[in-house]
């Protein structure tokens, strides 16, 4: 995450608006500082043309009837001292005779006529007397553009028109230029055909100075403009320093909005990257909970309906890969079952086939000859394909009922009942047994079962239980009740069974002695059977060691009255 944000797109767009800024800044800074006065400098050239063309113009104009410019700067001066003398005559109080003696009001009042009067009489005047004169464009450069001016008769050196206190030095300057004396500090911007523009460094006022000087187009009129150029300096300088002062104003304010800006539009962003790392660990609960509608919403939007369907498609895609994984560890299992199980087939076949084989080849070679002998061989020939049949059958039988083709058939009956049956036709094979049973209920128990099923787990219960008799060698069978199911128990003493076989009692050919000998000829699939059609009777079983002995278990539906099953025959 830390490096996540020493790379985020606010940093990059603050990095990026203050280099730019900073760059425009400097850029500015440089063209101002390299260029301004130059532009400064070519527009002050462009003043002086522009003043030489209508001062040319206008002293044409002036002397196109013979007249001498000297004479016409004379009557322009003449007028305006004419126009000023009466504004100032007016300006002083003066009165025709016989209005001193009036009161105040009556002066006031006459006063003020006497200036209406002298401003009609003043706007009375041409224009160009007061705007276009000769002396008013030359003043009006002057004032507006800094241009001193001098005007010299160039045929008797007289000085038509001065600038003031430096009209004497300026008039020396233009004699000097004519002469062909320079400085050595001067540049020529523009040479035109009457007159030329350059720039000349004053050693007198240690300042350099732009200069037009040449001659008007009359011929006989010698001029020179000067203008200042420190001023241009001056004002690239202080230029620089407000640009400068601006600019890193601006950068500052700048650099602050646009943390705040960037701020605003990189926080759902750096929302929306937390999101994302969250989905890349399959955290499908987090939302982006923004409600813009620009981009960053939209984007928001759409990963929070990607999210949904990640989450759905890799949850439909958990229980596609555990349904099979199931189906793999099934198939693992089933193999490994199958090889067990011909494994134990070949083991349980393997002694009656070879007690067969080897009584069948030893009647065929004549070895008993006597009549007890052959009975014997063949009465042990029968036995073992008597045992080989039964297990093949109960092979069959456990195949169906865990393959679901052996469905059980379910009927009310009294189990009570069915349990007195079996142990009355048993009753020889438990006298040989020599076991002592107990079961002494003699009220009817009706329960919903495959009677034929039930009957079947009986018998293999209490073969099981006859097969492992010791001690007092008692059988004790007993029922427990509730008002849904009804659990049968046959208890029988002898040794317990060790805690670790305990589950595997119901594994198909699973003996509790390891060498799997045939001393009561068990084969291993009675209790396989037995789980088989309880599980089809959607029931339980279960076996616990007791004080003395072992306690077999298995449950049923009880029969109610209101029990109305279809299948059910009463």
């Amino acid at each position: 995450m830390k490096d996540f944000r020493k790379h985020s797109i606010r940093h990059r767009i603050m990095l990026i608006f203050v280099g730019l800024l900073t760059a425009v800044l400097f850029a500015v800074w440089a063209i101002n500082n390299w260029w301004l006065e130059r532009y400064y400098v070519d527009e002050k050239r462009k003043e002086m043309e522009e003043a030489y063309e209508d001062i040319d113009a206008a002293v044409m104009e002036k002397t196109r009837d013979g007249a001498t410019i000297g004479d016409v700067i004379a009557g322009e001066l003449q007028s305006e001292w004419e126009i000023w003398s009466r504004s100032s005559d007016h300006r002083s109080g003066e009165f025709p005779s016989g209005e001193a003696g009036e009161n105040d009001s009556e002066r006031f009042s006459a006063q003020e006529d006497l200036e209406q009067q002298n401003e009609n009489e003043i706007q009375a005047l041409p224009e160009e007397s007061l705007n276009r004169t000769l002396l008013g464009m030359i003043r009006g450069y002057g004032d507006k553009n800094n241009i001193n001016m001098v005007l010299i008769d160039s045929n008797t050196g007289a000085m038509i028109l001065g600038a003031g206190r430096d009209s004497d030095y300026l008039v020396q300057k233009v004699q000097r230029y004519v002469l062909g004396i320079r400085g050595k500090r001067t540049t020529v911007l523009k040479k035109h055909e009457n007159y030329v523009i350059e720039t000349n460094y004053d050693n007198r006022f240690r300042s350099s100075y732009m200069e037009s000087w040449g001659f008007l187009s009359d011929n006989s009129t010698l001029f020179i403009m000067s203008m200042p150029l420190a001023s241009i300096r001056e004002s690239v300088m202080l230029t620089n320093r407000f640009t400068t002062f601006v600019g890193l104003t601006s950068l500052v304010v700048g650099s602050i909005l646009m943390y705040f800006v960037t701020n605003r539009v990189t926080n759902p962003l750096m929302r929306l990257a937390a999101l994302s790392e969250r989905m890349c660990e399959l955290d499908f609960d987090v939302k982006y909970e923004g409600d813009s509608k620009d981009e960053i919403g939209v984007l928001g939007r759409s990963m929070n309906t990607l999210s949904d369907k990640l989450k759905e498609t890799i949850g439909a895609l958990q229980d596609a890969n555990q349904q099979l994984q199931h189906d793999i560890e099934e198939k693992i299992q089933i193999d490994e079952m199958r090889k067990e199980f011909i494994a134990n087939v070949s083991h349980e076949l393997k002694t009656p086939i070879a007690l067969i084989q080897g009584y069948a080849e030893g009647l065929g070679e004549g070895m008993c000859e006597d009549k007890e002998s052959r009975d014997y061989y063949c009465e042990v020939i029968v036995d073992e394909a008597g045992k080989m049949n039964k297990m093949v059958k109960q092979l069959l039988t456990l195949s169906a009922l865990e393959f679901g083709s052996d469905t059980p058939v379910l009927e009310r009956f009294d189990i009570h009942g069915l349990i007195r049956d079996l142990l009355s036709s048993a009753r020889i094979l438990l006298g040989q047994k020599e076991a002592r049973v107990i079961f002494d209920f003699q009220e009817p128990l009706y329960v919903v079962a495959d009677e034929f099923k039930i009957e079947e787990v009986m018998t293999n219960y209490l073969n099981n239980a006859m097969n492992h008799l010791d001690g007092e060698r008692i059988i004790r069978i007993w029922t427990e009740k509730d008002s849904e199911t009804v659990i049968v128990r046959m208890f029988n003493t002898g040794n317990p069974i060790p805690e670790e076989d305990i589950p595997n009692l119901w594994t198909k050919f699973y003996k509790v002695d390891k060498a799997r000998t045939r001393s009561y000829g068990g084969s291993g699939i009675g209790l396989s059977i037995v789980k088989a059609i309880l599980e089809a009777h959607h029931q339980s079983c279960g076996v616990e060691n007791a004080a003395d002995g072992v306690v077999f278990w298995f449950s049923l539906q009880r029969w109610r009255e209101d029990n109305k099953t279809d299948s059910v025959v009463k």
